[in-house]
């Protein structure tokens, strides 16, 4: 592999046996590989949390934008109330 960087890891007992757990019967070739999986798996990770937090903003801002507040129980009620009329109404005919 070219242009690599070593670098030393420190891990836990639990963390190094994982490690060996997968690497010794070849699911992984080497415990450099294991650490690049976990490392694009990270970067990954954190890509989507900030989508997620992005998305988050958009739509707080969106909310925002949308005007004041409405108390959901009185707006639950007006369209039960709605809704009853209509069932009300198809009943008649």
């Amino acid at each position: 592999m070219s242009n690599v960087e070593k670098v030393s890891v420190a891990l836990t007992p639990e963390m190094a046996t994982m490690m060996r757990e997968v690497v010794a019967p070849g699911e992984y070739a080497s415990a450099s590989e294991v650490m690049r999986e976990a490392l694009r798996e990270w970067k990954f990770r954190r890509t989507q949390r900030e989508q997620a937090v992005d998305q988050l903003g958009r739509l707080w801002d969106e909310g925002i934008a949308s005007g004041n507040a409405v108390d959901g129980r009185e707006a639950f009620a007006r369209i039960k109330s709605k809704l009853d009329a209509r069932i009300a109404e198809r009943e008649l005919r």
